[in-house]
């Protein structure tokens, strides 16, 4: 049995008031315009989506789910051993196991312990995470947190461009206007490195422009450390594509693009925008919508030459 499933369980927390045949947490509200994805292998198969999923009165996150699932647990019931019949597992050196985001962001108490707010977009992920116990951010749920915010909060958003008058710095700011969101602007490097969490950052720049930002370092130490399955190669001109193990799947050089989240000392989720040289990053702001990001963790976008398409991350062609 590995180390991680006694602490997974731990934070799991109790299914004390869940496990009420699956009867939510209480008589109050029911959440409206919730969102429920159920995914395998970092979204690359999908289990189940509802985006009106069956919900009683005040929700959590596993009462949810064990209304619209087949669920089953252990440790007592405070950990998801299989939903649907798609199970964890521990042989042949590849560690499976559940996880759950709520707007994007990891979750960070256990499933039965976190209220479901209305607009939440709940995604469980079964997945390897022998390269990565803690993927703090995803790209998959947009325009959440966006939209919603974390924990029923809104929360005010900046967008920052090391270009100001780029192309792709507009491209990303009409998508948050045509969203009705309002961003704060400003250029990369004026506003500070202070981690807050009450704010979400959304960076656009090539990665040679972005290197020194927390967000752009946190990425490159890979995914153990930031979550994200790429390694920066030359200065950013180049990017080698992870697959779920570790090892380099494909790599992309001139025009290619990421668009990737993640977070660090406390933060709110901090989005990046870039690309090896500016044709990328303009491949990456057009792909900064819904049709692009639903369901990746993470996302590259190759070079017209290769194709131009929207490969996920940790790459599943490798």
């Amino acid at each position: 049995m590995s180390l991680r499933r006694p602490l997974l369980a731990a934070v799991a927390g109790s299914l004390a008031a869940a496990a009420l045949a699956g009867c939510g947490i209480g008589p109050g509200t029911a959440p409206s315009g919730v969102h429920m994805l159920v995914t395998e292998d970092f979204g690359a198969k999908t289990v189940l989506t509802l985006s009106r999923p069956d919900v009683g009165g005040a929700e959590t996150p596993m009462s949810l789910l064990m209304r619209n699932a087949k669920v089953g647990t252990e440790y007592g019931g405070g950990f998801v051993a299989s939903i649907d019949g798609h199970s964890e597992s521990h042989e042949y050196g590849k560690p499976l196991d559940w996880f759950y985001y709520v707007n994007g962001e990891e979750a960070q108490k256990g499933a039965a312990d976190t209220v479901v707010h209305s607009g939440d977009h709940i995604w469980w992920d079964l997945h390897d995470w022998s390269q990565s116990e803690h993927i703090p951010a995803v790209v998959g749920s947009f325009p959440a947190p966006f939209l919603n915010g974390i924990g029923g909060k809104r929360l005010p958003v900046s967008l920052e461009c090391a270009s100001p008058q780029s192309a792709a710095c507009h491209a990303v700011s009409r998508r948050f206007t045509s969203l009705g969101i309002v961003a704060g602007f400003a250029a990369v490097g004026t506003v500070g490195e202070v981690s807050e969490e009450d704010s979400l950052k959304v960076l656009v720049g090539t990665w040679a422009q972005l290197s020194r930002t927390a967000t752009a370092r946190t990425i490159a130490k890979g995914p153990a450390t930031g979550g994200v399955y790429v390694r920066v190669l030359e200065g950013g001109s180049r990017l080698a594509l992870l697959a779920s193990n570790g090892v380099v799947a494909q790599t992309l050089g001139a025009g290619a693009g990421m668009i990737a989240a993640t977070k660090y000392s406390g933060s709110s989720s901090e989005w990046i925008v870039t690309g090896t040289d500016q044709a990328g990053v303009q491949r990456a702001a057009a792909a900064f919508d819904s049709a692009s990001l639903d369901g990746h963790f993470a996302i590259a976008i190759a070079p017209h030459g290769s194709g131009g398409e929207v490969i996920g991350l940790p790459d599943a062609g490798g």
